[in-house]
């Protein structure tokens, strides 16, 4: 066996066995590189299982040369891939980005163990997405909820700490819910593997146990995904968590989450249980049109730049949650592509921001009157990135948000409401965006404001463009992101599109 068939142990062995070493370190540009270089270690292993599975189909490894169900399994298939790019990636991309940031935040004394409980909140949730172990996942799930606790609540803004504290009990409740509902499936399958479970469930089939266990798994992972109206806990999460763990925890943290939800429903539920499809259905889309329209509307009344973001990925979650709950291929494809696609829009927005923040040292839209004209070039990239959000053609946001709209519209009777509310978030989303930009750029800076040019430096502003530039270079080439949702996709259906 080479190091190859290692791939997706090493996914997660990598950044967790890296942590006590990084928190055993003094100094805390020594802490931050290692954390960066395993980090980026991970994101090239996510790399390689990406083009594995690509050209060979799933990865599989069993944890101690044990078998499933009997052994630990892990695997790695299209949507699993998906989901490791998108954690490897936005981690990469915070701690590179935001090692300037971080130093006023984080002091220098505590620098080593922040590091470390990053990489542990990034092992956890790599974790989720390569085991094939029901069980695993909720213990992964506490790993990286607990690491993110940590981060989240380690800046210098002390509302960090009730905002954390309130993402903890919401997060507990998430967890304990789920955990009912895989303990309920345990006692009627006698078994955690994904795949084992949804092949038992056909003797089970429509009993209690199991029709509550579907309802348990589904609303603690709603939870956790930040679900209008189950968000309460995101907003004061992303706003007052040091601003480079925003970028991190923005791209991917709801994600992986919404990655457990479709697994179980779709490979698990789907299919075993009768009309499943049509509750799932029936629960999840008033939720999403909700947040969509709502989550929105909120946004366009924010006066601090990170929480309009933070509304606004509420509503972006929700296009998520309308595609997944049309249960169909084409629903499935535009909830897989606009998971992609809204992590590379909402990852460099939050990385302007923080850009922003590091010069003005606010995020209160007034304190930031005319910073487009002082920070031109990252002020380009926001907009930019704010046009992917919206869903502009030549963007990635407009791939998603086009396959959402054909999907949208193989629902008899409602396909073209469904289409008007999609089209009044975007329109709201100009709005939201727009109040930001116009004072950015026409606004006069506060009394004693700095009006001089004060652009972040070179290394900074290189990678803002190029996290810019993925989200026109997706939307002009998007085979990568298609061929992982085309193949999720089948994953979830069991291959019968």
């Amino acid at each position: 066996m080479n190091l190859a068939d290692h791939l997706p142990a090493l996914q997660v062995a990598v950044p967790l066995l890296t942590a006590p070493l990084v928190i055993l370190l003094r100094a805390g540009f020594l802490a931050w590189l290692t954390a960066l270089v395993a980090s980026l270690a991970s994101l090239g292993l996510a790399i390689l299982l990406t083009v594995a599975v690509l050209e060979t189909g799933t990865q599989e490894y069993y944890v101690g040369g044990w078998e499933p169900p009997y052994g630990i399994a892990l695997s790695v298939d299209g949507l699993s891939a998906l989901v490791l790019l998108l954690i490897t990636g936005a981690s990469s991309l915070a701690l590179a980005g935001g090692r300037q940031s971080l130093r006023l935040d984080i002091d220098n004394r505590r620098a080593p163990m922040f590091y470390g409980a990053w990489l542990i909140a990034m092992a956890g949730l790599c974790g989720i997405a390569v085991t094939g172990d029901a069980f695993n996942v909720f213990v992964f799930m506490e790993i990286s909820s607990l690491a993110t606790y940590i981060l989240i609540a380690a800046g210098r803004d002390r509302r960090a700490l009730s905002a954390v504290f309130k993402y903890l009990i919401i997060g507990t409740i998430g967890a304990t819910f789920y955990l009912i509902g895989v303990g309920f499936i345990y006692m009627m399958t006698g078994t955690l593997n994904f795949a084992d479970m949804a092949l038992r469930l056909d003797d089970v089939i429509e009993t209690r146990p199991v029709i509550i266990a579907a309802g348990f798994i589904t609303i603690g992972l709603a939870l956790k995904a930040a679900i209008f109206p189950l968000h309460i806990w995101l907003p004061r999460a992303y706003t007052y968590a040091p601003n480079a763990v925003t970028v991190f925890i923005a791209a991917c943290s709801t994600k992986v989450a919404i990655y457990v939800l479709l697994r179980f429903n779709f490979t698990v539920f789907h299919g075993n249980l009768l009309g499943h499809s049509d509750l799932f259905s029936v629960f999840i889309i008033p939720l999403a049109l909700s947040g969509i329209l709502l989550a929105s509307a909120i946004a366009i009344y924010q006066g601090n730049v990170k929480k309009m973001l933070a509304f606004s990925s509420v509503a972006q979650i929700g296009y998520i949650a309308l595609a997944a709950g049309l249960a169909s291929q084409a629903g499935l494809m535009a909830a897989l592509l606009h998971m992609f696609n809204h992590a590379l829009a909402k990852g460099t927005l939050f990385l302007c921001v923080l850009a922003f923040i590091l010069t003005s040292r606010s995020a209160i839209i007034t304190d930031l009157h005319g910073i487009g004209r002082r920070m031109p070039w990252t002020m380009a990239a926001f907009v930019l990135a704010g046009l992917s959000l919206i869903g502009v053609p030549g963007t990635a946001g407009f791939i998603s948000k086009w396959y959402l709209i054909v999907a949208v519209m193989e629902v008899p009777g409602w396909g073209v409401p469904l289409v008007m509310a999609i089209i009044a978030s975007s329109l709201m989303a100009v709005v939201y965006l727009w109040k930001f930009i116009e004072a950015a750029y026409y606004g006069e800076p506060p009394p004693g404001g700095d009006t001089a040019a004060l652009e972040v430096t070179l290394p900074l502003r290189a990678l803002i463009w190029v996290a810019a530039l993925s989200n026109v270079y997706f939307g002009l080439f998007p085979q990568l992101p298609l061929a992982l949702a085309q193949s999720g996709t089948g994953t979830l259906l069991g291959g019968l599109n």
